[in-house]
């Protein structure tokens, strides 16, 4: 009788299988293959076989044992006896949550480019074939492998382990950055024809909760701006069930259906955004957490406190100033100053953005809502469909071309 594996199991162990393998073996490199081979042959074997007691213990075995195994028919040095010796699982090893964050903190070290430390991310510390991850992305497996590859090559050098607080304290911005690109990816699609990857969300947040975890469980307090990002994630990803339609279509935040909302999400996020936020000096993403939080709790879209989070979004430019967020706060200046404001602001950012901004594909689609908002339809309709030629995401790209029809339409 085939029994269904436990939802997680194997995702919440793979980091830790991949931490004591690579302190056995010292090569992270050949850990990491060889513990996504346990993996393949646990996904094989233990739906007809039974989970094992110590399922920790028997992936470390298998691990070991094929990390051996390449190395002999690598060296013809390691004979079976040794391979037995070094399969065999200890007792205690080091704590597993710890374990999680070394890997985790090494898979997004700042040497590695955003791109590769996501991809590794995924696969050392999420679980994820690399088949997996290349079809999450829309890239040849062979293009993902190569990504990968190159990622631990880099890293081959770095040791796995966290010294002393100050290490730590490095190491964060990068993994912060990582899962927060992870996130944005599930939330926004760069490419495809869906608006969102619900997989990868929520291995974004999963990913998060494992690292605040750790992270308290090794300083004795939560971080600020890990719990911040968690909040972000949560209430971001409460609107998930309203922003597309029955047909795939994507819905603008204003024209949403909020009682399709996940309220659990919502309440989760606001509360950590009240836990954090006055803990000490408020980080970018416990910003865009709070700013988060005040359209959740918005009843209606008329309701919605637009002056705060204007204040808020000045507030993050003071903390990580740059156009996008200066972009953002032109929406937020459109509903509470009105469209002439925020038309000003978004013209005096283009006068001053870095080289190629004025090609990014929100610019006009920013402008074009804040024509709308001043009645000029001619000018949004123009504006959307410039929008809609640079967007890469197919689901945003019908939503522009609609608007600007709808738009065309209205002025016949």
């Amino acid at each position: 009788m085939t029994e269904a594996l436990p939802a997680d199991l194997l995702r919440d162990l793979t980091p830790q299988v991949v931490a004591i393998v690579t302190r056995r073996s010292g090569d992270f490199d050949a850990a990491e293959d060889a513990v996504q081979e346990a993996l393949i042959e646990a996904v094989r074997t233990w739906p007809e076989r039974g989970v094992p007691e110590q399922p920790r213990g028997w992936l470390v075995t298998t691990a070991m044992r094929r990390l051996v195994d390449a190395k002999r028919s690598e060296a013809r040095r390691r004979d079976r006896e040794h391979a037995d010796h070094l399969a065999e699982p200890e007792g205690q090893e080091t704590s597993a949550v710890d374990d999680s964050l070394d890997v985790l903190l090494l898979c997004c070290h700042p040497s590695l480019t955003p791109a590769s430390a996501v991809a590794l991310t995924l696969r050392a510390v999420g679980g994820l074939t690399t088949r997996e991850i290349a079809h999450a992305y829309l890239v040849p497996e062979k293009t993902m492998a190569q990504r990968i590859s190159r990622a631990k090559a880099t890293i081959k050098s770095r040791s796995l382990g966290i010294d002393g607080t100050a290490d730590l304290a490095a190491r964060i911005p990068a993994m912060l950055k990582v899962l927060y690109l992870l996130f944005n990816e599930g939330y926004v699609a760069t490419e495809g024809d869906r608006l969102q990857r619900v997989d990868l969300c929520a291995e974004a947040i999963r990913l998060t909760r494992l690292a605040r975890t750790a992270l308290t469980r090794m300083t004795g307090t939560g971080h600020g701006e890990l719990g911040g990002l968690l909040a972000l994630m949560l209430l971001l990803d409460a609107r998930r069930p309203a922003r597309v339609d029955a047909h795939g279509a994507v819905v603008p935040l204003a024209d949403q259906d909020r009682s399709l909302w996940r309220p659990e999400a919502t309440r989760e996020g606001v509360a950590l955004v009240d836990a954090v936020i006055g803990t000490g000096r408020p980080g970018p993403y416990q910003i865009q957490a709070a700013i988060a939080a005040l359209h959740n709790r918005a009843p209606s879209a008329e309701e919605t406190d637009w002056l705060q989070i204007t204040a808020l979004y000045g507030l993050l430019e003071k903390v990580a100033p740059g156009p996008i967020v200066t972009l953002n706060k032109a929406v937020a200046v459109g509903y509470a100053d009105g469209p002439g404001p925020a038309l000003a602001l978004l013209d005096d950012l283009l006068r001053g953005a870095p080289d190629g901004f004025a090609d990014h594909p929100r610019v006009p689609a920013v402008r074009a809502h804040l024509l709308e908002l001043a009645g000029d339809l001619d000018g949004a309709a123009a504006a959307y469909e410039l929008a809609s030629v640079r967007a890469t995401n197919l689901a945003e790209r019908r939503f522009l071309t609609s608007k600007a029809a709808a738009l065309r339409d209205a002025r016949c």
